[in-house]
């Protein structure tokens, strides 16, 4: 099934230049500049995202979900900024606005992106990487490269399932052999196009090769990871039934332990529970939506 580059070209076209994602909120650019100006306030940033009542819902329910696991309920975006900062929030408007889109497009790349990001989580905290909310909100939106190729190119998209179930082989060898380029790229582009902090867009981009990541290799070894390790959990995605390779630079990065990676195993497994119910809260709106 090889590809011509005049074909890679124009895949690469397409994807660059998204038309089905929704486009972000104006809001985003507003907040950016508000975030760099050291003197803003927690109220100020909170009123610019309350004047959009549904940006501001879907912001407060993934706050309040159990990706977050905050034991209070967070009412009011004020307290949602001072518990995350001004980066985390921006992000998770990143989020917020394809919340909606992945939840009724794949539940299942949902549940997947949720627990990859818990995991992500509980390993940047145990690094005590700065901000580790970044680093799990990466992991929520991680895979957002493959809701762009189902989106923009719906025809390559079924290819690369049916060469996935034919062939037995990874979504991302797919991807390759299909459209000459692969769903972590493609994500890379986009988060940079909707200008995320470096912390997220090289993670994002490196999440199948941190090897390659420059600025932010830490990171990206940690979404690396907890990719592979969801992965290895039985949270996959569909007929790609294959747990991705482990980088070993990114393995002796960790420096993990046998005794450490039981203690990590069973505080996301604890954590997931939580996520679970929270996807099969999803998959039962969505499955009403259907009626």
């Amino acid at each position: 099934m090889a590809i011509t580059a005049e074909q890679k070209s124009e895949f690469r076209k397409a994807l660059r230049e998204v038309k089905n994602l929704p486009t972000l909120p104006g809001i985003v650019a507003k907040l950016s500049r508000m975030a760099d100006d050291p003197d803003t306030t927690t109220e100020q940033m909170g009123k610019v995202i309350s004047k959009d009542h549904i940006l501001a819902a879907k912001l407060l329910k993934l706050v309040n979900s159990a990706f977050y696991g905050f034991p209070q309920k967070i009412s009011s975006l004020a307290s949602a900024i001072i518990l995350l900062g001004f980066n985390v929030i921006k992000s998770l408007i990143i989020s917020a606005s394809i919340f909606e889109l992945m939840e009724s497009s794949d539940v299942e790349l949902w549940e997947h992106s949720l627990a990859t990001a818990v995991a992500a989580s509980v390993l940047a905290k145990r690094f005590d990487i700065d901000d580790p909310e970044e680093v799990s909100t990466a992991g929520l939106i991680h895979d957002i490269g493959k809701v762009a190729i189902k989106m923009e190119l719906p025809e390559q998209h079924a290819q690369i399932i049916a060469l996935v179930e034919e062939k037995q082989i990874s979504t991302i060898e797919a991807e390759r052999l299909v459209i000459g380029i692969d769903h972590a790229e493609v994500g890379g582009w986009l988060a940079k196009s909707w200008f995320l902090p470096k912390k997220l867009v090289e993670p994002i981009a490196c999440h199948h090769s941190p090897k390659s990541a420059k600025d932010e290799q830490m990171a990206s070894a940690i979404l690396h990871f907890s990719n592979v390790l969801i992965r290895g959990l039985g949270y996959g995605h569909g007929a790609d039934i294959w747990v991705p390779p482990l980088s070993k630079q990114a393995w002796d990065m960790l420096g993990l332990t046998p005794e450490s990676l039981d203690e990590i195993l069973d505080e996301v497994e604890e954590k997931l529970w939580d996520v679970k119910g929270f996807s099969l809260e999803i998959k039962a709106e969505a499955e009403k939506g259907q009626e």
